[in-house]
């Protein structure tokens, strides 16, 4: 390595001597520099360039994303005070040593002895790396270790917190990932070794070396106590004075040691739930040293089998293996295995077989791994594939929340495996099909195709139309192997779940065929579960014990009684004589129904009435689920959102000016208000409390005080309740004496009036319920699925009943030693007996899955085939009919009325798309008949985009859209909900639309060019 004289640099500004140290040491500072703890402690960077840091950190890795630092640092290190900030967040962050190469003094610089001392200490590391994961015990050394000073409290946290999820030996890689990157860390970390009664260890390390000859060689050693001097070892010079006799070998062991820091990085982000990973597993390095030591000596690749690597070895265990042979063999499969007994480590090992199997026939292989949720790209990522196969192949991960906008073609193109939402393969696969070739690809761009959570191949979900274009592409073969000519390539296909489930099947033949359809869409010429390696999958995935918890139904409620009262009031002002029960599922529907069909009658009372029923029906659920203080605030805060909405803003002074409210509004509004005092009254009273909420807390108290580290996950139907749970925990000294730190973890969609969670949210939440600082999730479905959560002791199904599915991945989540799963639920609800249901249709699936096995092969590949041509003739159906409703006219022949006054608003010819989704009205008039007021939940952004106010009526205050950005410039987007569509033609009545797919028009595509233009003339 070359290190800059003194005359150079005194020729230098201070920015200039940055960017040449910088220059210099890239390569090592990339190695030892931890990006997370550097970026909370600058300043001076912006918060968008953090943020796109923080990303490359999570999709590619650390020396990846230290790179994009050194970058900013360096775009921005001619203003005043950048280079020490920098240096100073360095030194606080626990880079040390990076400052020393970094800060333009020179005073800390290490000489080139005493780096070539370092790669040695580090290279001896990688050699003993195998005895020092088995023997360290990582807790006491870390402590000792930030006693010393040689590690941060953020260093120990990490070490704490991979001992604590996976054990010793993780916490071991996570300390030597750390301790290497520090400066000055050799012979205090011998000291340390001695101290924490290691001294085995520190002999291995320091061999027969002397401390005086270390000095001589040009090590700077730290202060330290007398009592540190007696323990403290010599660092390895012998090894040190062979390493400087040659230069080649010292270029290569710098080079090893920059692959040892990767490895050691990644290695600690392999799965808690990997359990195939064998204890201390250690492989050679051969390939992926073989990449960074290619100038290297002759003599140097003659001992690369005897280095070892912290890099885990994949294994599978017996039971995995056993359902994985027929995918190796090159056949589709699905891989049936429960939730915990590490799926993905299998779809790992076949994805690498298959690639080196391709690799040694000198055939183009590629792997795309398919998820259905943004958080698992993420999570396989980081997790699985990335840490097994990186060093033999190129990884990456994509998904419609990256920040990066990258070609999805170029990332098929240099990747080798790639990990991507199956939305983003649909696009491209349709672009292909269009005149927009260069951005598509073809399925025969893959050789294997990974499905994870594969039951959701049915129907129209987005893993069953990638299928059907396989199917399309296989009749084909059929035909062209018939007429002798070239067969389209195929890919392998591996389907990954957990649970196929009935479909809803009431009957064994039912059950039989559902499962029959989901290997037909899947093209498979097996369902794979364990047979022969039962007893060792049940040591692994531990059946919880499941109980009922019943609610009495018979507590007074004079909350609930004051609601239907007013509910009744509201009922007889409007003529309205629903036969369904208040606070039931078929009352919301009766509510919603009435409300459309007044709407596209034009019938204003009758329409607001139903609205603001659903309200009240809304708040009797809450009252049933949670704390009737969250139904009154439920209540309250669509009241106060109401008096907002029917006030709008003089735009020319900003003075509120007062809509005129129809006898409608005023009624409900005055009748909330009069009702409302009675309402908090009784809304804080104790003893009417839901009897729900008390089995509740038995139960957490009672599971939560056998165990001193107790880990749980409590599920709910919906947001509000996931939230006002955690709130009631929150609010209740009793949780907190035992011990429970709950937090809530909830979808990142925006379909909901709930303000939703950012993935970075959910990752941290997740994080943390890992590492022990929170140990009670209250989820919605989020979490049921696919999600790489921690084992849980107690698993709670909160009134929360739908499908045999998500009962077999709930129960999943209760895979610790002695768990339990709870189904907490009033008498009256029915949820004992729907689960019940599910309970019997899982062992219906399981009878069916036996039957399909066994079935001779030339009766299953003929139902299968029968069950393909079925469902591409349906979606040709499908599409035949979609094109019959589609107007062939132009789109002025609709218009749309506000849902609330009714009043004509624009025509269908002022409506342009954007990215096929968004519908915005680009006629300039348009911004005259609506006010923008801030958005009551969290602001989406994209790369090209993002959604900013609300937007709403003039005339009524009805919520209409959002105003979003897209390129800079500003749009009002429409939600076709929010109107009432009618049609010019006279013979279709009025109508109202979820969506605006339902809508049988297609809009023009926004024209930016034609927009900027007109604006820019304005």
């Amino acid at each position: 390595m070359v290190t800059p004289g003194a005359e150079e640099m005194s020729a230098l500004s201070p920015a200039e001597e940055f960017l040449y140290l910088i220059s210099c040491f890239r390569v090592r500072l990339t190695q030892i520099i931890r990006v997370a703890p550097v970026l909370d402690r600058l300043t001076t960077l912006s918060l968008q360039e953090k943020e796109w840091i923080r990303a490359v950190a999570a999709q590619q890795g650390d020396p990846q994303a230290v790179g994009e630092l050194l970058d900013a640092v360096a775009r921005g290190c001619q203003q005043q005070g950048w280079i020490q900030q920098f240096v100073t967040a360095l030194q606080q962050a626990g880079s040390d040593l990076a400052a020393c190469y970094v800060n333009p003094s020179l005073s800390e610089l290490p000489s080139p002895a005493e780096e070539a001392e370092h790669d040695v200490c580090v290279h001896l590391v990688q050699l003993l790396y195998g005895t020092l994961v088995d023997k360290m015990k990582s807790v006491q050394v870390a402590n000792k270790c930030v006693e010393k000073r040689l590690f941060q409290g953020d260093d120990r946290e990490r070490i704490l917190a991979a001992t604590e999820n996976r054990g010793d030996r993780e916490g071991a890689r996570e300390l030597l990932s750390r301790i290497i990157k520090k400066k000055d860390w050799f012979s205090p970390f011998l000291a340390v070794l001695r101290e924490t009664k290691h001294g085995d260890l520190a002999d291995e390390l320091s061999g027969n070396v002397s401390e005086t000859k270390s000095k001589e060689n040009g090590i700077k050693q730290p202060a330290t106590t007398d009592e540190d001097m007696e323990a403290e070892e010599p660092l390895a010079s012998e090894v040190g004075e062979e390493l400087k006799q040659s230069d080649e070998m010292n270029d290569s062991l710098a080079s090893q040691s920059v692959i040892l820091g990767t490895s050691f990085e990644d290695t600690s982000l392999v799965s808690e739930s990997d359990v195939s990973l064998p204890d201390a597993s250690v492989s050679c390095l051969n390939e992926s040293m073989g990449h960074s030591s290619a100038t290297s000596g002759d003599s140097d690749e003659d001992n690369m089998d005897k280095r070892a690597s912290p890099e885990p070895e994949l294994i599978l265990r017996d039971y995995q293996m056993e359902v994985a042979k027929p995918a190796l063999n090159g056949e589709n499969v699905i891989i049936c295995l429960p939730t915990g007994s590490g799926k993905t480590r299998v779809a790992v090992y076949i994805t690498k077989e298959h690639l080196d199997k391709k690799k040694r026939a000198s055939e183009p292989g590629k792997v795309i791994v398919l998820v259905n949720k943004v958080p698992l790209v993420e999570q396989h990522f980081r997790k699985e594939f990335n840490p097994f196969l990186k060093h033999w192949y190129r990884v990456t991960g994509l998904s419609g929340d990256s920040q990066l906008k990258i070609s999805f073609p170029e990332v098929v193109r240099k990747n080798d495996v790639i990990i991507s939402t199956a939305q983003i393969l649909e696009n491209s696969l349709l672009n292909a099909t269009t005149e927009d070739d260069e951005e598509g690809v073809q399925l025969s761009d893959f050789s294997l195709i990974v499905i994870d959570e594969c039951h959701h191949t049915q129907k129209e979900a987005v893993y069953n139309n990638i299928m059907r274009r396989y199917l399309k592409e296989k009749m084909k073969n059929n035909r062209f192997r018939k007429e002798n000519k070239p067969l389209i390539p195929q890919p392998q296909i591996l389907g990954l779940t957990a649970s196929p489930g009935v479909g809803g099947a009431r009957t064994p033949q039912k059950a039989e065929e559902h499962i029959l359809k989901i290997c037909a869409n899947l093209d498979a010429s097996r369902l794979m579960t364990v047979e022969e390696h039962v007893s060792q999958l049940k040591d692994q995935v531990k059946e919880p014990y499941k109980k009922f918890v019943i609610a009495d139904d018979k507590r007074r409620d004079p909350f609930r009684e004051k609601i239907t009262e007013i509910m009744t009031e509201i009922q007889n002002y409007c003529h309205l004589n629903p036969t369904f029960e208040f606070g039931t599922q078929p009352y919301e529907q009766w509510a919603v129904k009435e409300e459309k069909k007044a709407a596209k009658e034009e019938n204003r009372k009758e329409r607001v009435c139903a609205e603001h029923l659903k309200k009240y029906n809304d708040a009797l659920q809450i009252n049933d689920t949670i704390r009737m203080i969250d139904a009154y605030n439920h209540l309250n805060n669509f009241y106060k959102e109401e008096k907002s909405k029917k006030t709008t803003v003089n735009e020319d002074d900003d003075e509120p000016v007062a809509s005129k409210l129809d006898e409608t509004d005023t009624f409900l509004i005055k009748l909330f208000y009069a009702k409302k005092k009675q309402l908090k009254e009784l809304a804080r009273r104790p003893e009417y409390e839901n009897e729900k909420l008390t089995q509740l807390r038995n139960t957490l108290m009672e599971e939560f005080t056998k165990t001193d580290e107790a880990r749980g996950i409590i599920f709910t139907k919906t947001r509000q309740s996931a939230f006002a749970l955690f709130q009631w925990i929150k609010d209740n000294t009793k949780f907190e004496e035992v011990g429970i730190k709950a937090h809530y973890l909830i979808g990142a969609g925006h379909n909901s009036e709930f303000k939703p969670m950012t993935q970075n949210e959910q990752r941290e939440i997740i994080s943390k319920f890992r590492a022990g600082n929170v140990n009670l999730l209250i989820a919605t479905t989020v979490a049921e699925e696919g999600l790489d959560i921690k084992e849980c002791n107690i698993v709670i199904r909160y009134g929360l009943v739908t499908n045999e599915i998500a009962m077999v991945q709930a129960r999943g989540r209760a895979r610790a030693d002695e768990s339990t799963y709870v189904l907490v639920a009033s008498g009256g609800s029915g949820a004992v007996e729907r689960e019940n249901v599910n309970i019997f249709r899982e062992q219906m699936m399981y009878r069916a899955i036996r039957r399909v096995q066994r079935m001779r092969q030339e009766e299953y590949l003929n139902k299968i085939q029968g069950f393909q041509m079925q469902s591409i003739m349906e979606k040709k159906m499908k599409a035949k009919r979609d094109q019959l409703k589609t107007y062939k006219e132009n789109p002025s022949l609709v218009t749309f009325l506000c849902k609330n006054c009714h009043k004509l608003k624009c025509s269908g010819e002022d409506i342009q798309v954007i990215e096929n989704m968004h519908h915005v009205n680009v006629k300039k008039e348009f911004q005259d008949l609506y006010s923008i007021r801030e958005n009551k939940t969290l602001q989406e952004k994209h790369a090209d985009y993002q959604t900013n106010g609300e937007i709403i009526c003039k005339d009524c205050g009805q919520a209409w859209g959002n105003m979003m950005v897209h390129k800079g410039v500003d749009l009002p987007c429409l939600k076709i909900r929010n109107f009432v569509v009618a049609f010019k033609d006279k013979k279709t009545s009025n109508k109202i639309f979820k969506k605006w797919g339902e809508l049988p028009i297609k809009f023009p595509v926004f024209d930016y060019a034609e927009h900027y233009v007109s604006s820019d003339e304005d």
